[in-house]
């Protein structure tokens, strides 16, 4: 079992002793979510931490989005509940970049992928690539692409 796994468990065992239930059902959601990746396929497979941060990341995506869409909607009790669950989620994420490291960072990606600044859309491809690689986890996809776009000039 991958050690984020256990702690996620082990957490959710506190929060229910501790009748949290936010976190009990944050923490739930989260496991569930992680066993049906688990199973997802041919084959059962026990997922690594950085897999496990991969789920966690989407189901921290799909809490902001149901937010914004709860509060769009005028329902600001279900977007502050939203909003709990995915404070719970990030608690497990790593720390995001600022948008300077981030800018610095990809910029360096691009010049050791031997990618020009202004190279245009043909590049894209390649230049997310490395910056995803330079990045990681640490930076939503979005941003990243974004940033992309600007130093190619999109």
């Amino acid at each position: 079992m991958s050690t984020l796994k256990d702690r996620l468990t082990a957490d959710m065992r506190n929060a229910m002793k501790n009748r949290d239930e936010t976190v009990t059902r944050t923490l739930r959601m989260a496991l569930a979510a992680i066993g049906n990746a688990e199973v997802a396929g041919k084959v059962k497979k026990e997922l690594s931490d950085s897999e496990v941060i991969v789920v966690l990341t989407r189901e921290a995506k799909k809490r902001v989005e149901a937010s914004e869409a709860f509060a769009n909607a005028g329902r600001p009790e279900q977007a502050a509940a939203e909003k709990a669950e995915e404070g719970v989620l990030n608690a497990y994420l790593p720390q995001q970049m600022g948008d300077a490291e981030l800018a610095e960072a990809v910029s360096a990606a691009l010049v050791a992928a031997g990618i020009a600044e202004g190279a245009g859309q043909p590049s894209m491809g390649p230049a997310m690539k490395a910056a995803r690689a330079a990045v990681g986890d640490r930076a939503d996809g979005g941003r990243v692409s974004a940033e992309v776009r600007r130093h190619l000039g999109l």
